[in-house]
């Protein structure tokens, strides 16, 4: 795996703690922070994570 991606999945771990931390205190601005999480989650780290294993496959 490269940097990259393990520098996303520490941003999508991150953020998708951060709103759940907001869910649980009832903070505002929280379902859009849980909702960043899942959109990076699934177009950022799930799409890169098949490509990685995609290309070592491949090689």
């Amino acid at each position: 795996m490269t940097k990259s991606f393990y520098i996303l999945g520490f941003l999508t771990t991150f953020i998708l703690g951060i709103g759940a931390m907001f869910e649980f205190l009832v903070w505002p601005c929280r379902g859009m922070i849980v909702f960043a999480g899942f959109l990076l989650l699934n177009f950022g780290l799930v799409p890169t994570y098949f490509y990685q294993k995609y290309k070592s496959v491949k090689s």
